[in-house]
């Protein structure tokens, strides 16, 4: 029974949290879809990325504006290779790519729903 439980806290929670492929996926979706795609450049302990996971990527309605208008891939420096050719001075840095994987635009830091709403609403 507990089994059962924990499986849907689990499902549920997933639900509510911003949806994340793998960089083979999302260059799959961006060729259906058109949306450009976000790379979400994280570590594992870096307080910030975890802020932001928390504050805004658990957000339902944020999550929700976020997968109508991106295909979100996360990038974990201490596991992942960095898919494009670039630096990455510090976590989280975000990278937004056309349908040829030019950087259309770098947005550094950690951010508030707002702030990051408004920084990415102009990305297409």
């Amino acid at each position: 029974m507990n089994k059962i439980f924990l499986g849907l806290l689990l499902s549920f929670n997933t639900l509510m949290a911003l949806e994340f492929h793998s960089y083979k996926e999302a260059l799959v979706l961006q060729q259906k879809t058109g949306k450009p795609i976000m790379l979400d450049i994280m570590r594992t302990n870096c307080h910030y990325c975890q802020n932001m996971q928390k504050k805004v990527f658990d957000n339902k309605e944020m999550s929700k504006w976020l997968e109508k208008r991106f295909i979100a891939v996360e990038i974990n420096l201490d596991f992942d290779e960095i898919p494009i050719d670039v630096k990455v001075y510090f976590t989280p840095t975000f990278y937004f790519l056309d349908k040829k994987q030019n950087i259309i635009k770098k947005i550094p830091g950690s951010w508030n729903i707002q702030d990051f709403k408004d920084l990415t609403k102009g990305i297409r």
